[in-house]
């Protein structure tokens, strides 16, 4: 009988900039009494590792351009923010709605390029890492310098989705695994030959963490437990859809 738990931790205090996450995180599993596990997963909300790494702006420290707040006018929003959000980008997607969708310069499609106002204070957003797999590596080699094991980490982020509503949360970095499990190639149980069969696992790992560690919740961090990783290095790169493939895109 397979068995998939996730243990949510708090309790981590306010993360600054240049605080480690490693050594918050071993001392919050210090607290509740858990020893982390060799073929554990560490889900870890972005948020916290932006603000460890200075990722972090006051938006009256910004002077938003024209192309800002032209879109500003036409989206409803902040033209300080539409400026963040410009900078942080390779190019506009598409706008309506009061939504700019955009390319990130980590080749990420999202609403706001990530740019995030909760849980940062009155008056200030949160970027995206500007490395989260380096991130991710950061987090693991630490945490492996400080107790032996060396756990999987997925830096984990609310992404909207084509067609579907309401947010999940996906990978936006990895360290120790593979993110994407490609069985093409294999049989089922009736001998059909998979022909589509490639599971995005660092983002299904990513939303079953967010179950418990919720938006309002105060828990950054969790623990995903019994699941069989390829314990290989990977990117949450290869997580994003190719434009040549991208129907989206294209329209």
């Amino acid at each position: 009988m397979k068995r998939l738990e996730i243990i949510g931790l708090s309790d981590l205090g306010e993360v600054v900039k240049g605080a480690s996450i490693a050594n918050l995180l071993c001392q919050a599993c210090e607290r509740a009494q858990i020893s982390l596990l060799k073929n554990d997963v560490l889900v870890v909300a972005h948020k916290i590792v932006s603000k460890a790494e200075g990722q972090i702006l006051r938006l009256d420290s910004v002077q938003p351009s024209d192309r800002a707040v032209e879109l500003a006018q036409k989206l409803g929003k902040d033209p300080s923010l539409l400026e963040i959000i410009l900078r942080e980008s390779r190019r506009i997607i598409r706008t309506g709605g009061g939504t700019i969708i955009v390319e990130t310069h980590h080749g990420f499609i999202c609403a706001n390029a990530g740019v995030d106002l909760s849980n940062v204070g009155p008056g200030y957003v949160a970027l995206l890492p500007r490395d989260p797999d380096r991130s991710a590596r950061k987090i693991r080699r630490e945490i492996e310098q400080l107790t032996g094991i060396a756990p999987a980490v997925i830096i984990s982020d609310s992404f909207g989705r084509p067609w579907r509503m309401g947010t999940v949360d996906v990978a936006v970095g990895v360290s120790g695994l593979k993110p994407v499990k490609d069985e093409r190639g294999k049989t089922d149980r009736y001998g059909y030959e998979l022909k589509a069969s490639v599971s995005a696992i660092a983002d299904e790992m990513a939303s079953a963490a967010e179950l418990v560690m919720g938006k309002t919740d105060g828990v950054p961090v969790a623990i995903v437990r019994g699941y069989e990783i390829e314990n290989e290095e990977g990117s949450a790169r290869e997580l994003v859809r190719p434009e040549a493939t991208d129907l989206f895109r294209q329209f």
